[in-house]
Formats: structure tokens, sequence, C-alpha cells
């Protein structure tokens, strides 16, 4: 018996010690078991000294099982002891993994005590692993996921784990898994365009939508995604068969001419934007050379365009007539039909868009053809830029089949259980585009999956603070596909995995919805209130602990650790790229 309860208030409870403290080990952070009867409450030390043992309650053990929180606290007369080891069993688990745990790492108050950890309860929700820049977040990551496929016999060869990596760490620490399971296979994707032995990430134009053109030309206002909507209905039909575009051009061209010429704008308005966009948008059968017959003479249309010296228009309805022959009345309703998806180009989505931006008749409102006209130089920018090799996808495939073949091998044809983007060689901006467009492919595939959750995802995103944020999304598209994952993912079987060094940059929503958090060393007086504020049941104490962790040691909470559990992780084998750099080996 440790000694006599003398006062216990809320959750804490004040022992009186009847042993000599000097005679043993440290005993701050032991569990302790209050027993009276069949009653036992489970608490940890959180403080001692010569004369008084502090002890925060933290569960109950009923029928053999150890339930975290308490519906009652000890009588005065418990007999307070050590944790047993049966006991201790029930709250970190057994030392050797059953079948559906995985080892995480070793406890950091029991001696070689084996952290094991359910699959389900930590996998089977979204999570997060915090830390500070140099303690140890990358080599979490990395020694986690390794000793996912490796610590138990059975590794799971039907995971799909997709990797956002910032920084390019990750492809030294997943290199050697099929050495040690021949099943096993890993998948690297870079964005760095002089890498000749690595697959260079590359997405298929057509298969982005309205809001994934939204998110890559970084549109600021909803009145910019009907252009974007117009744009998509028009790419298949632009790419058809020739005769049949030059239909189509020629009605579009024809309604935004009629437009200009029934404007009731002065003649010499009229006339330079006629020119104007005839200069940049024509065909073989309407241009400014095209010629206007008329009995006993034929003219040009540019020549038909004349001003008198009265600033007269004189053949406006000799144009208009001309103009109007080329309006095809079926064209509008082609239009808005379910066209077959099909292959295309950057460039041809560059076409598409200038003729949407014509169409809707933007040259009406100087507000309108500014909001519009951004978006053509923005995409004209990307598809003349090193970037636009990221989405020269070789040959048409449908998104089904493009997700099934970021998960396979391309040599020998293998699934892959582990896929890495490494976005290290492109801007923010793009790479927060990369990462939004992926994960919604990946989540709308496992929406519309019949079989729901029977296909998981894990979506693991390093310096989750850069792109995972409470951004403009929501204003602009309705919602933020982090945000909706994290919502409703799980019914689908797709998780979020969070890695970041400031928490408190990212969006309230998706890391309110983590059901577990990996935290080591944070410092950061507005990261930490956060980390208070959004962890359940985290205590001052355990605070302090966190900002005075060393690196690769990490405090454990939620629906996985029955109590805040803290532990070493083990050092990754072989290990991520992410060493300090060694500054007396360079400058030396």
């Amino acid at each position: 018996m440790l000694g006599k309860i003398s006062e216990i208030i809320d959750n804490q409870v004040f022992l009186r010690l009847t042993i000599d403290i000097n005679n043993q080990s440290n005993l701050v952070n032991i569990h302790v078991v209050f027993e009276d009867g069949t009653k036992k409450i489970v608490g940890e030390i959180v403080n001692v000294n010569q004369k008084q043992m502090i002890i925060n309650i933290v569960g109950e053990i009923k029928n053999n099982q150890f339930f975290p929180g308490f519906s009652s606290k000890p009588s005065f007369k418990s007999n307070v002891r050590m944790i047993s080891l049966p006991e201790l069993e029930m709250i970190f688990g057994k030392q050797s993994p059953s079948n559906g745990q995985t080892f995480f790492g070793y406890s950091n108050v029991y001696q070689n005590y084996r952290i094991n950890v359910d699959i389900n309860k930590f996998f089977n929700q979204h999570f997060s692993i915090i830390g500070n820049s140099g303690s140890g977040k990358s080599c979490t990551v990395a020694s986690v996921i390794q000793k996912l496929f490796t610590s138990t016999p059975n590794a799971p060869l039907k995971s799909n784990i997709f990797l956002f990596d910032a920084f390019g760490e990750y492809t030294n620490a997943f290199s050697t898994l099929k050495e040690k399971n021949q099943s096993l296979n890993y998948k690297v994707y870079t964005t760095n365009t002089s890498y000749e032995d690595t697959d260079i990430l590359k997405i298929p134009v057509w298969l982005l939508d309205i809001d994934d053109l939204a998110l890559l030309l970084d549109v600021t206002s909803p009145n910019q995604l009907p252009i974007i909507e117009k744009t998509l209905k028009l790419v298949p039909i632009l790419t058809g068969p020739e005769n049949e575009v030059i239909k189509y051009k020629n009605d579009i061209i024809a309604r935004a001419l009629e437009d200009i010429l029934l404007s009731g704008s002065n003649s010499t308005k009229i006339r330079d934007q006629v020119i104007a966009i005839l200069t940049k948008f024509n065909t073989s059968q309407l241009n400014l050379e095209s010629q206007i017959v008329q009995p006993g003479y034929v003219r040009t249309l540019k020549q038909c365009l004349f001003i008198d010296k009265s600033g007269k228009f004189q053949e406006i309805e000799l144009v208009t007539e001309f103009i109007r022959s080329f309006i095809n009345s079926e064209a509008e309703t082609n239009l808005n039909k379910d066209h077959k998806q099909c292959y295309y180009t950057l460039a041809n989505l560059e076409e598409a868009l200038e003729f949407a931006l014509i169409s809707e008749g933007i040259l009406k409102s100087e507000k309108v053809y500014d909001e519009a006209n951004v978006l053509s130089v923005r995409l004209h920018s990307l598809a003349n830029s090193n970037n636009r090799v990221f989405f020269e996808y070789p040959k048409y495939i449908d998104r089904n089949g493009f997700v099934a073949d970021l998960l396979t091998d391309r040599l020998t044809g293998k699934k892959c259980q582990i896929i890495n983007f490494n976005i290290n060689y492109v801007d923010d901006r793009l790479a927060k585009a990369l990462t939004k467009i992926i994960s919604k492919m990946i989540y709308s595939l496992a929406v519309e999956n019949g079989n729901r959750g029977s296909i998981p995802f894990h979506i693991l995103i390093e310096e989750a603070h850069r792109y995972v944020q409470k951004d403009k999304d929501i204003d602009i598209l309705g919602y933020n596909i982090f945000e909706r994952i994290a919502k409703e993912g799980r019914k689908y079987g797709v998780f979020l995995g969070l890695i970041t060094q400031r928490p408190s940059e990212l969006s309230d929503t998706t890391i309110s919805q983590c059901a577990n958090f990996l935290i080591l060393r944070t410092i950061h007086p507005k990261d930490l209130d956060y980390i208070r504020n959004m962890v359940p049941n985290i205590s001052n104490e355990v605070l302090q602990q966190i900002k005075s962790l060393q690196s690769g040691n990490c405090v454990a909470f939620g629906t996985a650790f029955k109590v805040p559990t803290s532990m070493y992780i083990e050092f990754p084998n072989p290990s991520p790229n992410s060493n300090d750099v060694d500054l007396k080996a360079t400058w030396y």
C-alpha cells in the first residue's frame, strides 16, 4: 500500500505517503489502482514529494476491462497500490501483437513495454501527427507505415495509401519494403521534370471538372464558373470532326458579331470590335477576307466595314445579313447535350475557353470582361509554361482507370500499396491544386463504389497546413474537399492523415474530425492552445510534457489509445531524407 487518501478534488486524489519514497524509482506517470472490494479505479501519478503524491483519475476496471473516464471516485478507505501487469495490459494491450494490431513504439513510462495499436481503431479514423520542425514527424510517419507492413505476419496487401510528400523525403523510407515482402510494392511520382527514372505526375486534362479547373485557374469569383462550364461543354465539340467544328465556330463567332452589330454603339466602336474578333477568331468560311457577293460586284467583309466621312456605317445591314447566315439554330441545342468524354489537351481547352468567352458576350461589360479574361490569361500561362507537362497524359483513360493506374506498378503490373506524390518541385499554389484535385478524384471514386467502403483509401498529407486550410473554396465552390472528406469520408472508406507543424493554421473543420493524434514536441503557444482546445481529455501536465519531448517521442491520444500514452517511436529503417544540415561538416 502506497499511502492513505487525504483529499479528493475533482479528478485529483492527494495521497499521504506511507512508503519511503527514497527507496523507489521515479514514480511520475506510473499508474496506480484504488481498490475497495470489487471496485477498481485507475489513476496516474502526476506529482510526488517526500510526503505526498498527487494522482489523476484516468479510468475504471470492470469485468476485467479498462474503461477511460470514471463514474465514481475512490473511497478514503481504498487500498492504493501499483498497477499489475495484467491490469496494465488492459490499458496498453498485450506485448505480442495479435491479428489486426500493429506495433507503434515503446512506452516512455514502463521500460521496454511495447505499444501495439488496434488497426481498426487507428487507421479506420482520420488522424493527425503534430510536431515542430526537428521533432521527428517524418521519422514517426515513416516508422508507423513501415511497422504497419512489417510488424505483423500478414501485411495489408490491399491497402491504398496515397502520400503527398511536400519535401520529397519519403522515397528512401519505403524503397526497401519489397525486400521484406515480395508482395509489397511502392511507387513514386515526381514533379521534377528532369528525372528520367521516375514517373512524372500527370493528370488527364479531360478528367478535370468545373471545380478542378476553378482550383487550377485560381478562380476568385463565382461569376467565373459559368465560363468554365461553357468551356467544358465546347471542348469535346471543338475537338470533333473538322466539318462539325467549323459549323460550331461559325455559329459562335456569328452570334458574338451579331450582338456587336446590334449593340447600338457608335460606328467606329462597332467596326473595331468586329475587326478585333475576326482577327482572333475566324474560320476558312468566316473571316475578314470572306467575300460578300452582291449583284454586279464582290467585296470582302473587311471592305464592307468602311465608315464614311460623316461617321456612318453604310453597309451595316448587308454585313448583319451576311453574319446571320452562319448562325446555326441546332448548335445551341446540341451544345447542351451530354457529350462523351474524349481525349484533349491544354491547347484544346485554351481554344474552347476563348470561344466560350466570346459566346458569353463578355465584350458587353468591362467588369465581366476583366473577370473572364483573367481565366484566359492564367490558362494560357499554364499551357505555355513548364508546368504543362503535368497535364500531358499520353492516352485516353477514364477516372477509374486513372486511379487504378496510379495503384499499379508500371514494370510488373502488380498492385502498389503506397503511392508517393513528390510535390516538392512546384510552387505551393500548384501543389495545393494538384493535392486537392487528386484527393477529390479518389473521394469521388469511393463515393460511387456500390459496395461502400470495400476499397479503403488513405490520403496522407505532409505539411498539411499548406494545403488543408480554411480557404475561399467554400465561397466559390460551396465546399472544401478536405473538409468534405473529413466529415463524410469515413462512411465511404476515405481517411485523412494530416502531418503538420502548425495545427493552428489547419482548417478547423478538418482537424476537428481527427479521432487520433500523435503529438511530438510542440512549443508555439498558439499551437499548444489550439491542441488544448481540439484534443479531448488533455491535461496541463501533458501539455507541459509536450513542450519538452525529445525527438522521436510523442504523446498519443484518441480512440486507439485508452489513456494519453507517452511513447518512443523507433527510428525507421531506412529513414526518410529529413536530416538536419551538418554545418560543421559543410562549413569546414
